[in-house]
């Protein structure tokens, strides 16, 4: 197969690492969104080709998700997907296939489309949920996962989307009147859940609460208790676990011409076989005054300005990152964002140099508009992201909170997913 001989591509110049994951192996399988083949690139979820909407289908809804993803190389492979079923905590639930999925949970991988004009070549795949051979029966965290007709089982590459009830109402703010101080580093999350006329055992043990800042798992905190419960109402308020780091706006750049430089690149030039670009330099902003930016809250877009189709007609550029500052000594530098899938691993780790004094990274990204940051990962602890140091944490930056509300009986088999919201910060 030639997956197994992708490897060679590393000469190219479009190919550096084996996976977008830094996970150590378990026993728990990785249901993380991740990229296992590093012939596969640029793999996103999109709900109604709404760029900033959650990926959450409302069950038996209208909905569709769209999956797209590129296979680098000229020839298409003979691809499938499947679902898998999981609880509130992203492992597998005990769910067998035809209770959670119609018919059988496989799926030929038909609409797939080659680069046009471009340098590095592509093959460009989307994947359409709900469909005719393939639709989700329950509510809950679910796992697409795309593997080769002829070895079903080796994961190429998976991502995750959620599938709501949509029967519980979510209220709540996030503000920067926190527990820890006023207008701080901090924003403090409090929400309340109104079930209606949906009968539910007892609030204090059945209901979890799941909230992500900017859609990271990296923030993902769980509350399995409320406050309290006053009336239907089911209250999380002055919740120490509902306090995040404020962080900072994402920095932007965009690559979306290759004659000339875009937002935030400082110059562009083909070399060997591709597109480079680099990135103005960049400095700490910890001690900075906090500057509104209208960001995508990590996001980004495929893009290339002369393009009628720009996954098709944008191309790979060779995307070099710098951030001078001092060399950290117990921890690691990342670029962090969508376009790594919010996940640290070689790919996204930065290299100090000592002759320059600054932290380097570059990376093959398809001509877009981004979003990022730059985290340190202390090597010790408990291995969270920080943003302090390097952006800062103001108050005043503009976050999402994304909420989800989870039902767990005694002796369920599966965790089910009551509704979800999303909430800005004031």
């Amino acid at each position: 197969m030639k997956h197994k001989l992708s490897l060679i591509l590393f000469k190219a110049g479009i190919l550096s690492v084996i996976s977008m994951t830094g996970h150590a192996v378990t026993n728990m399988p990785d249901t993380s969104t991740a990229i296992f083949d590093p012939l596969f690139r640029t793999l996103t979820v999109t709900l109604d080709d709404d760029l900033m909407l959650d990926p959450v289908l409302v069950l038996n809804g209208n909905d569709r998700l769209t999956v797209s993803f590129d296979e680098i190389g000229n020839d298409r492979s003979y691809l499938r997907c499947r679902l898998m079923h999981c609880n509130a905590d992203w492992q597998p639930s005990m769910l067998q296939e035809n209770e959670y999925v119609s018919g059988f949970n496989y799926m030929d991988i038909e609409d797939y489309a080659f680069s046009s004009n471009t340098f590095i070549h592509f093959v460009n795949y989307k994947v359409t949920i709900p469909n005719e051979e393939m639709a989700p029966l329950r509510s809950g965290n679910y796992l697409l996962q795309v593997f080769d007709r002829d070895e079903p089982d080796e994961t190429l590459l998976q991502i995750r989307f959620k599938v709501s009830e949509n029967v519980v109402k979510i209220m709540g703010e996030a503000s920067a009147r926190t527990d820890k101080g006023l207008n701080s580093e901090f924003q403090q999350l409090k929400t309340v859940v109104d079930p209606g006329n949906m009968m539910i055992r007892n609030p204090y043990t059945d209901i979890i609460l799941e909230v992500e800042q900017n859609h990271r798992p990296s923030t993902r905190r769980i509350i399995e208790h409320p406050i309290r419960v006053q009336g239907s109402q089911i209250i999380y308020d002055h919740e120490p676990l509902l306090i995040f780091p404020a962080s900072n706006e994402y920095r932007r750049f965009e690559t979306v011409r290759t004659n000339y430089p875009g937002m935030g690149v400082d110059s562009t030039r083909y070399e060997g076989n591709m597109y480079h670009a680099w990135l103005s330099v960049d400095e700490s902003r910890a001690d900075r005054n906090y500057l509104y930016d209208r960001t995508q809250r990590g996001r980004y877009k495929v893009d290339e300005y002369n393009s009628s189709d720009p996954d098709l007609g944008a191309d790979y550029i060779m995307t070099h990152f710098t951030l001078d500052f001092p060399e950290v000594i117990e921890g690691d530098v990342y670029v962090d964002g969508d376009l790594f899938l919010n996940t640290y691993s070689d790919i996204n780790r930065m290299s100090y140099d000592r002759e320059t004094g600054t932290y380097t990274l570059a990376a093959p990204l398809k001509q877009g508009s981004y979003n990022y940051q730059y985290v340190i990962i202390p090597r010790s602890g408990d291995n969270r992201p920080v943003t302090s140091l390097t952006e800062g944490d103001k108050y005043e930056t503009v976050n999402e909170y994304n909420v989800a509300v989870w039902l767990r009986e005694p002796g369920a088999r599966a965790d089910r997913l009551l509704g979800t919201a999303t909430f800005i910060s004031q």
